[in-house]
């Protein structure tokens, strides 16, 4: 009982640190819609600062797991923050540089994908120390995927807010330049300052640290790439979280988009408007993640996976077909914390739906895929960390799709294709076909 008494402040620390994921990583989303809106920029260059912070993870994922292995989780998640500093300071530097609009955009643009491309490093460290963290203070299992989902909720929460404060800040999107997320910029840095200080003062429990001890020096001919089912989890989560990226951004750029010109015809609606419709996608992954957690000792993380996959599909397949024409009044939750109406195609609240199939899939996969592996599990986070780049490539994939088809509708068929992946993955590519590994 002491134990778990003992385990609440780094749990609420990994909390916090979740809620800062999700805060500098969002930023990508309100900045993709103003880099959209400079002379020449196509919309798969719009995602090119979300793939710079997202292909950090593809550098930094496999260093992260040995970081962790070695030094631990509180001085890990130090160097992440320390690095957080200096990536969101040079996003900071590039609005700070003298830019008029219709100018050369490109000395700006290069600078901020410097920044974005620093602040992924951060965020995949930080990503590396608490899925296993909770997943071991919960013991793993059902326990473990329950803390990973309401730690998710705060993510989703973090989340929720940076599209509305992007959307508000970014007002007139034919004006905006990235001078407009400087005050958002500012935040950032503030929290991780603020994080920084407490996580120092914070005592952290170290359980791999202390098996590291045990272990001899002999050299292991397995891995955690020796696991069936930890392989085809990563495949896995590069998908998803290329699903969870992919849907809100496109959501921004079509209801953003001008109705009639060059390009993809999208809705033309305000920014600030458009934004509150993305937050709702995350205000509802915040949702999911709550009844994931809630539910999570009640139905395994197989089930769950099982059931948002597939209603994940139906909501996406149902929007790609319904025109834009049929419109509905969409309840959004507003920067005030308050829920007001907008009117937006019927097609795009089936996709903002799907925030609450998104919502748990993190903490489904990695609870699935690192089941059974035991002293793995700490470089398997670092692997995992790797794939997490597929949140920057399947957005680029339908950016692309877009440009080609001239239509964000096409795009969409790229979320659907990784969703049966998910689904597949759940009912059968899960299961662990290694047993004979000696995992202690």
């Amino acid at each position: 009982m002491n134990k778990q008494k003992n385990y609440v402040l780094p749990i609420a620390m990994m909390f916090a640190l979740f809620a800062m994921i999700s805060f500098v990583t969002g930023l990508s989303n309100p900045v993709g819609v103003i880099i959209k809106n400079q002379d020449g920029i196509p919309n798969w260059m719009s995602q090119l600062g979300n793939f710079a912070n997202f292909l950090a993870y593809l550098f930094m994922g496999l260093p992260a797991g040995l970081v962790l292995k070695r030094k631990g989780y509180k001085t890990t998640a130090l160097i992440a923050i320390g690095v957080g500093i200096i990536g969101v300071g040079i996003q900071l530097a590039s609005g700070l540089m003298p830019y008029q609009k219709g100018g050369d955009f490109t000395p700006v643009f290069m600078v901020y994908l410097f920044g974005a491309f620093i602040s992924g490093f951060s965020m995949c460290l930080l990503n590396t120390v608490v899925n296993p963290m909770l997943n071991t203070l919960g013991g793993g299992g059902k326990k473990g995927n329950q803390l990973i989902q309401f730690g998710g909720s705060l993510n989703s929460m973090a989340a929720t807010i940076v599209p509305i404060l992007g959307g508000y800040l970014i007002g007139d999107v034919a004006r905006a330049t990235i001078s407009d997320a400087i005050p958002a910029l500012l935040i950032a840095i503030g929290i991780f300052i603020t994080a920084f200080v407490v996580l120092a003062m914070v005592k952290i429990p170290e359980p791999h640290l202390n098996h590291t001890k045990k272990e001899t020096k002999e050299k292991s001919k397995y891995s955690a790439m020796s696991f069936r089912h930890f392989v085809f989890g990563t495949a896995a989560i590069f998908i998803y979280v290329g699903i969870e990226v992919g849907i809100p951004n496109f959501i921004n750029l079509f209801l953003t988009a001008p109705a009639s010109g060059e390009g993809a015809a999208g809705m033309g609606i305000d920014a600030g408007a458009a934004g509150t419709v993305v937050g709702t996608y995350w205000f509802l992954m915040l949702i999911g993640r709550l009844l994931g957690g809630i539910l999570g000792g009640k139905y395994s993380a197989k089930t769950q996976l099982t059931f948002v996959s597939t209603l994940g599909m139906i909501l996406i397949v149902s929007g790609i077909f319904l025109p834009p024409s049929i419109t509905v009044n969409m309840p959004v939750f507003k920067a005030d914390i308050s829920f007001g109406m907008q009117t937006v195609p019927l097609s795009v609240m089936m996709f903002t739906l799907c925030g609450l199939c998104t919502s748990i899939m993190w903490g489904g996969i990695f609870n699935l895929a690192v089941e059974g592996i035991g002293k793995y599990t700490e470089m398997g986070s670092g692997i995992f960390m790797v794939m997490v780049v597929g949140g920057g490539v399947l957005p680029l994939i339908q950016g692309l799709v877009a440009d080609v088809a001239v239509s964000y509708m096409a795009s969409y068929w790229v979320i659907v294709a990784g969703l049966v992946y998910l689904l597949w993955y759940a009912l059968s590519g899960c299961k662990n076909v290694n047993t004979d590994i000696p995992v202690e």
